[in-house]
């Protein structure tokens, strides 16, 4: 315990030396938070790990002059006027591209080319920060899959059970199975677990990956809706592909009263629409939960400077934002352990409604 407390101590040091020798003291100074959330939040062609540190991606695109590939580098780090970032390479024939501001009501943080005074969007296929993230958390997968199988095709059913992180794969995983997958769908279990547990350990991996604030983690991937947008319509086109017909009949003319289908579709309208609200709702519940969390945590560290400059006085300045550093870094700490509990929720949760919708989906006679 004595050790723990001397840690907190140097961490509490630290935390409050880095401001103090990023700030003039003796006067106001402002900052842009909107611009610490979006750019942590937002998808960019560079991954920027801290101040100074910047990891840039390959630009694949398509302009009026062919296929091009190079770095995110070769554009300017200053941006001009209006916030936009000119490409500033070699290639003369991608003289005309330039990064958009985020703040810009067309492409923004997108790359355009600029062609006759107007802006057009290339093809792009480059590899962006997520794009780059999604790779990572996949490959991560991979392993944590492939290693428990790898034990269980060299060995057999009565063999002992595997012990470290096997082991703890094969307890995970037999437990979202036995506890959540099959407990929903029964005998239907098998057929689509592999897609439901690819679900879960994904979300989850995916969700803890962001927490760790620095490479390979720190990427906001479940909580950009392109991601979570595919695995929502993913499980929205196997419930439906694999309805039977007394669910497509329960929705197109359901067992209500003559009036509420005819002559006004009423019920069928309802049902209809129904269908679409439940992938809907996979998509915006994961999307929200995890770009809140990942917003609520970093507006926590951002008090640390904006009370250091937030005063005329030198001294007013170190009292507010050493007394806030301390409040800030717990409500970190706090929030990143809430985060961890968040991210199993959500892969849970995740998981449980999409076997839930697919079982709902499947149908069958009442036998008489």
């Amino acid at each position: 315990m004595k050790y723990i407390k001397q840690l907190f101590l140097i961490i509490m040091l630290a935390v409050v030396a880095v401001p103090a020798g990023a700030h003039d003291f003796s006067k106001k100074q402002t900052v842009d938070v909107k611009n610490i959330l979006w750019g942590h939040i937002k998808d960019s062609y560079d991954w920027h790990v801290t101040k100074g540190v910047i990891i840039h991606l390959p630009v694949i695109i398509k302009t009026s002059n062919g296929w091009h590939v190079f770095s995110s580098g070769d554009f300017s780090e200053e941006a001009d006027s209006v916030g936009d970032r000119h490409y500033a390479g070699a290639n003369a024939e991608l003289a005309n591209l330039v990064i958009k501001n985020g703040d810009a009501k067309a492409y923004p943080n997108k790359i355009v080319e600029k062609v006759n005074g107007k802006e057009v969007r290339p093809v792009d296929l480059s590899i962006t920060k997520t794009v780059c993230v999604l790779f990572i958390n996949a490959i991560l997968l991979l392993l944590c899959v492939l290693l428990p199988a790898r034990w269980c095709k060299r060995h057999k059913a009565s063999d002992p059970a595997p012990k470290g992180f096997t082991g703890l794969m094969h307890m995970f995983i037999m437990n979202i199975y036995d506890d959540v997958i099959k407990a929903c769908m029964g005998d239907e279990a098998p057929k689509y677990a592999p897609w439901l547990l690819t679900c879960f350990f994904f979300i989850f991996l995916s969700n803890l990956m962001g927490i760790v604030p620095f490479p390979p983690g720190g990427g906001n991937l479940t909580g950009n809706i392109a991601c979570t947008c595919f695995l929502g319509v993913t499980t929205f086109l196997i419930t439906n592909f694999t309805g039977t017909k007394e669910y497509w009949k329960d929705i197109f003319w359901p067992d209500v009263p003559m009036w509420l289908k005819v002559p006004v579709p009423l019920m069928p309208f309802i049902e209809l629409f129904g269908i679409f609200t439940k992938p809907l709702a996979l998509i915006i519940r994961l999307f929200a939960n995890m770009m809140a969390g990942h917003a609520i945590a970093l507006s926590f560290a951002a008090i640390i400077f904006i009370m250091f400059g937030i005063a005329d006085s030198a001294i007013a300045n170190i009292l507010a934002g050493s007394s806030m550093t301390v409040v800030s870094v717990a409500m970190s700490v706090f929030m990143m352990l809430l985060e961890i509990l968040v991210s199993y929720i959500q892969a849970l949760v995740f998981t449980m409604l999409s076997a839930v919708f697919i079982s709902l989906a499947h149908v069958h006679p009442a036998k008489a």
